[in-house]
């Protein structure tokens, strides 16, 4: 685990990365399709409004003042994943809260072997949070792809053979409406549950 933390960069060099590539008409990973850089594009603009609007909530923050150990939050993430643009900014907020918790970010298509590990129903879904104690890098908890209130709609989106932009416009209408709560109401029962 340490080869890939020691990979990884923190939320200020991954935002800089997206916004560097989205200047070269880039994003990260190998698939450079037309549809892949709209995505890309897209969910920059999300992770930027995130960045600007998006708080924690009262339960939240109580539960983060409880962490007195220190640990890592290792994100696998690309730039074109829709999902991982409307969850990593809260993750960046938790690290914000508490400087106990660490976020780290690596690209998933760089980084095959980690995500095997951590496959969702046989796929490579992202984003992935791997919680490690920060000392050890003994693993704490897994989260992700996404919120389980939008997964099983997901699941149910697959099984109908929706097709992407179908499948697309229900996720984001759903992120936009919930406004990370689900998100954080799940991540304040893993924190309360294994980091106090």
């Amino acid at each position: 685990m340490k080869l890939y933390v020691n990979r990884s960069m923190n939320y200020k060099q991954y935002m800089d990365l997206l916004d560097g590539l989205m200047t070269q008409g880039k994003t990260t990973g190998q698939n450079q399709s037309a549809d892949y850089l709209n995505y890309a594009k897209l969910n920059l603009a999300r992770m930027h409004r995130l960045n600007k609007t998006a708080t924690l909530t009262p339960e939240l923050k109580t539960v983060l003042q409880k962490v007195k150990s220190s640990f890592i939050f290792l994100v696998l993430t690309e730039g074109w994943c829709g999902d991982a643009a409307q969850n990593t900014p809260t993750m960046h907020l938790i690290e914000l809260e508490n400087k106990n918790i660490e976020l780290k970010l690596i690209l998933r298509d760089e980084n095959i072997e980690l995500m095997d590990n951590y496959l969702t129903n046989g796929g490579r879904s992202i984003p992935k949070l791997i919680c490690l104690e920060k000392e050890s890098l003994k693993e704490v908890f897994t989260w992700g792809p996404r919120p389980e209130a939008i997964q099983q709609t997901v699941l149910e989106l697959k099984d109908k053979k929706a097709s992407l932009m179908e499948k697309a416009e229900i996720v984001h209408t759903w992120y936009a409406k919930d406004k990370t709560l689900s998100l954080q109401a799940e991540l304040k029962e893993l924190i309360e549950k294994h980091l106090i």
